[in-house]
């Protein structure tokens, strides 16, 4: 209870990602694999291990997650999830999986996607495919959630690094599939709000990003 207590309701970035160092995602999951006293890391997957302005991965273990992909993280972490994280173990369990991965379009941190930074640092998003690859790996047969909503539309570099995850997760053989009706933007629902014993459905992001078939 001390540690829901101590969570940050929310996020605000101190500034732009350009500047960060230490943001190489084989360091942060080579320590990430370490043990760890402020969470059980065989229930649980955090890259980075520690709270900071970017996040690429928060999950559970499991032999056959759902990988869901938001936009950008904002305050969650082991055992102290927000309640879209809350949203999107629910519906993961409730459909068969055993586990979930929360993975984003972009891994700055910030709550609202009003404060995150204008351009794209390059390198922090190079990273972030390389962590989307590397978790797609963990499977033979990946399944990916697409679930950023019209919040892609904040930034107009979200699209594109959302196509590269879309080529990424084509080269492992994922499956793609939503959850929730599509907006009339044609971008799939967010996962908050969503019931829990809502089903996924196979679906193509490819068109609502732009890209070409």
């Amino acid at each position: 209870m001390a540690r829901q207590a101590e969570r940050p309701t929310r996020h605000v970035p101190a500034g732009g990602t350009a500047g960060l160092r230490g943001i190489g995602f084989d360091e942060a999951l080579k320590q990430a694999l370490l043990p760890c006293g402020d969470y059980d890391v065989t229930r649980w997957l955090f890259v980075p291990n520690t709270y900071c302005d970017w996040r690429y991965i928060l999950g559970t273990r499991g032999r056959h997650p759902l990988i869901c992909v938001g936009i950008n993280p904002s305050t969650a972490r082991p055992d102290a999830l927000d309640p879209t994280l809350q949203s999107v173990q629910r519906i993961a369990l409730n459909n068969g999986f055993d586990s979930f991965l929360m993975f984003n379009v972009y891994a700055q941190r910030a709550t609202s996607p009003g404060d995150m930074e204008p351009e794209c640092n390059a390198a922090l998003h190079r990273e972030n495919v390389k962590a989307f690859d590397w978790l797609l790996s963990l499977s033979e047969r990946p399944v990916v959630w697409a679930a950023w909503g019209n919040i892609i539309d904040t930034r107009p570099y979200l699209k594109a690094c959302a196509a590269d995850l879309v080529r990424a997760a084509a080269a492992r053989g994922a499956d793609w599939v939503r959850c929730g009706p599509v907006s009339k933007r044609g971008h799939p629902h967010h996962p908050l709000y969503l019931r829990a014993d809502s089903p996924l459905e196979p679906w193509d992001p490819a068109p609502s990003l732009g890209m070409e078939p």
